[in-house]
């Protein structure tokens, strides 16, 4: 069974090695691959936070920014059903995009879901809850099981700290296909640097190149090959050109430019649509519990540190709070879930420890695109900054570890 009140064997290891540091701002260490430090103690991670704030004011000036992209998604919604797809999940900060954007925005969003069939039903509920509640069409996109149970395996095989590639894409692809599908030419995706943070590359690569040599390597399941309103599990550089550049669709990150704080949003969710907390950040999804412990036990890896960071430097939780969550294992690393997860694969106990005790790997030994990606640093700037790509993407490629 799993403790819950000491911490883990690996977080006094670690601390103990030769070389440790941990950020005397926040709490990312030396764990984090290409991790750099000032002379005062703060982090290259503090640094790119401290740059988005600056490139993305709060106040009056975020206001301002969002009612300018309020009116381009109306304009280009004009004659349309819907003014833009909006990724939701049942979590809080799509949640709470919706309600912002039905009702501050007056925008008229098509909710799309994507299932690979781990969700956690109370996130479930919330999200047909709060479709019913503003109005809003729900669209789920299911993933063909056989490639999203395969998918996960050859993650696990891989061998790599980010095993939940398949979905992470399949999102994407999801919001990607249905506004291809609708003519729409905006995503709004809930996620805010300031309370959930970057991960460092090497716990969390996505690009499509990584996902299909991984899975040509130990998948068994032949993938769909991609359409444009069907794209299944394919979304690689062609594909990010085709809807970026041909199609023109534009992705908005709205938490970006809102005082969005987390305890006053859990208040107005609650009394606004009957929200209820799902357990934990990323908790939508079961499949985070083997996630979690995985990343603890096999990779030396604390995905909460860059969470609490964010926060932490935001000023919505002390270091000294998250100092104290971090030395204790995350609770969704619940016994009776990571069963469920292993029995959902189709594998015995046995069979995924004898997976899983592999040695461990990272996305550079497996053919990837990020060689490219470097050469083309400077485009993906500009991409970034055009709303092509998420905004943070430009950050994530090369300011967020190696």
């Amino acid at each position: 069974m799993l403790t819950q009140s000491h911490p883990s064997f690996t977080q006094i290891a670690t601390e103990q090695a030769p070389g440790y540091q941990q950020c005397t701002r926040c709490l990312m260490d030396t764990t984090a691959p290409g991790i750099a430090f000032e002379e005062d103690g703060t982090c290259s991670f503090c640094a790119v936070h401290d740059r988005m704030e600056k490139a993305f004011p709060l106040g009056e000036a975020g206001r301002q920014t969002v009612r300018k992209l309020a009116d381009a998604m109306r304009q280009a919604g004009k004659g349309q059903r819907y003014d833009c797809v909006l990724g939701v999940s049942g979590g809080r900060d799509s949640t709470y995009s919706l309600w912002y954007c039905v009702t501050q925005l007056k925008l008229r969003p098509l909710a799309v879901h994507f299932n690979d069939g781990f969700g956690n039903p109370v996130a479930g509920e919330n999200m047909v809850r709060a479709c019913q509640r503003l109005g809003v069409e729900l669209r789920t996109i299911t993933s063909d099981w056989r490639e999203s149970k395969d998918l996960k395996i050859a993650f696990l095989k891989a061998s790599v700290p980010d095993m939940e590639e398949g979905t992470d894409l399949g999102i994407a692809t999801a919001l990607y296909g249905v506004a291809a599908k609708e003519g729409i030419k905006h995503l709004v995706i809930g996620q805010s640097f300031r309370t959930e943070g970057i991960a460092p590359l090497s716990w969390n690569f996505l690009d499509g190149r990584y996902l299909r040599a991984v899975h040509k390597q130990f998948g068994t399941v032949p993938l769909r090959p991609w359409r444009p309103t069907d794209p299944g599990f394919n979304l690689g550089i062609k594909e990010m050109f085709y809807y970026a550049f041909i199609r023109r669709i534009k992705t908005v990150t709205l938490l970006y430019h809102l005082d969005y704080v987390r305890t006053e949003v859990d208040e107005l969710l609650e009394t606004e649509l009957s929200w209820k907390n799902p357990g934990a950040h990323y908790f939508d999804d079961l499949y985070q519990s083997l996630i979690y412990y995985l990343n603890r036990t096999k990779f030396n890896i604390d995905r909460r540190l860059f969470n609490y960071s964010a926060l932490v430097r935001s000023g919505q939780m002390s270091r000294e709070v998250a100092l104290d969550r971090v030395s204790r294992i995350n609770p969704i690393e619940d016994e009776a879930i990571i069963n469920l997860c292993i029995k959902r694969l189709g594998l015995t106990r046995a069979e995924f420890e004898n997976i899983v005790a592999a040695p461990p790997k990272t996305f550079h030994d497996y053919p990837n695109s990020y060689w490219f990606l470097r050469l083309c640093r400077w485009p993906i700037k500009l991409m970034s900054q055009l709303n092509l790509i998420p905004e943070s993407a430009y950050d994530k490629f090369f300011n967020c570890g190696t």
